[in-house]
């Protein structure tokens, strides 16, 4: 049941705060890393998460750092995310058992990192978080609207964003793109919340002569061919962690001017962050960036996509090149590879900007948008019975 947060002698009635949130995620890739981080800093308040993993099955890593949190209740559920290619059937199991949870767990909020089961009837508020939509991906990746095919896509989640109480997004210019691709939310309803990490697993170390990258190397958003095409005229090597399988699948190698270290655990890729004197991204699309702010707090020098989002959340700590130009990427990089005050002045930029980005004051804020949720609109009277069985590709994680 919600609770108030407590108050000052004469001032407004105290807001209504959760005491359960269930919260959905695919396990895998930033969003996963955002969930646990929340997760986490919300269980530091007394907020417990009942986490939705979405999609693949979760690897021991996953569910050990699940494990890790106090609090927190992880279920299982093998169903497709609406993303990917006509996944409408396992979106309506994931719903079905959505529902399901929800009427086992009582959670008083309900936060989907999706958009398509805001539309369901969940007896709690929804909060809908835009970590990116595929629309806005294809306008930016191919500088044109998406094709026909994904009208099914528009239709579902612009259908979710009005059935949510509060939508949130880790960028402003991450919430204009929604209100461009789907139409205005309405005043009040959208909401800035920047994702965060905490400072103690990212830090600097004694900085080396190569330049870094991590991403999803068959994410055509993330732009790391454009790295493989300067590297063969920069001066130090250039190295990047990440799957080369996109779903499917269907793999994408690297070419020999790259070094590539492949998948790597959350410890290896702080160690080589640590050591990395530049961090390049030069992304066509990246609503916040993950890895952009796991780099800052170790210190790298920034070389970033010139995003409206990325300057948003970099400002001057960052230097910022056409995704495009080639020419002018790899003269950043030699600028910076051969200017090492400038470098590490950058680099310390970088870390003074990415601490301000911190779990606790990440979960103060989405206490604030779960207290608006709440009310506009009450959590529903719980039904009576026992909770429906749920699907048999949905399972608790013991």
């Amino acid at each position: 049941m919600a609770r108030g947060d407590g108050g000052i002698s004469g001032a407004a009635a105290p807001r209504p705060r959760p005491e359960r949130v269930l919260m959905t995620a695919e396990p895998h890739g930033g969003v996963w890393t955002y969930a646990l981080e929340l997760a986490g800093a919300l269980s530091r308040v007394g907020v417990a998460t009942v986490l939705a993993a979405l999609g693949e099955p979760l690897s021991p890593a996953a569910r050990a750092a699940a494990a890790a949190i106090q609090g927190l209740e992880l279920v299982e559920g093998a169903y497709r995310g609406e993303w990917t290619d006509d996944p409408w059937d396992d979106v309506a199991a994931a719903g079905d058992w959505l529902l399901g949870v929800e009427e086992r767990t009582r959670p008083d909020v309900v936060h989907l990192n999706g958009y398509c089961h805001a539309a369901l009837p969940f007896r709690a508020p929804r909060v809908v978080v835009a970590h990116a939509c595929a629309l806005s991906w294809w306008r930016a990746v191919h500088r044109r609207p998406a094709p026909v095919r994904y009208e099914r896509y528009r239709a579902r989640v612009a259908e979710g964003l009005r059935a949510a109480e509060a939508v949130v997004a880790p960028s402003a210019a991450m919430l204009s793109a929604l209100a461009g691709e789907y139409g205005a939310l309405g005043v009040g309803r959208g909401h800035v919340i920047p994702h965060a990490r905490d400072r103690r697993r990212f830090a600097p170390a004694e900085k080396e002569g190569f330049v870094f990258a991590a991403g999803r190397l068959w994410d055509e958003a993330k732009n790391l061919a454009a790295l493989e095409k300067v590297a063969p005229r920069l001066p130090w090597p250039v190295l990047v962690a990440g799957s080369d399988v996109a779903p499917g699948g269907v793999g994408r190698r690297t070419g020999e001017s790259l070094c590539s270290l492949g998948w790597v655990s959350e410890g290896e890729l702080a160690w080589w962050l640590g050591r990395a004197a530049i961090y390049a991204v030069p992304a066509r699309y990246q609503p916040f960036g993950m890895s952009i702010l796991e780099a800052g707090l170790s210190g790298c020098a920034l070389v970033l996509g010139d995003l409206p989002s990325l300057r948003e959340i970099w400002r001057d700590a960052a230097v910022y090149v056409p995704a495009d130009d080639a020419g002018a990427l790899a003269g950043a990089l030699d600028r910076l590879i051969r200017d090492a005050a400038r470098r590490e002045a950058l680099g310390a930029l970088a870390r003074r900007r990415a601490v301000r980005f911190s779990p606790r004051a990440m979960a103060r804020r989405y206490l604030d948008v779960y207290a608006l949720a709440l009310a506009a609109r009450p959590p529903a009277p719980r039904r009576d019975g026992p909770p429906p069985s749920p699907s048999p590709r949905g399972t608790p994680c013991e």
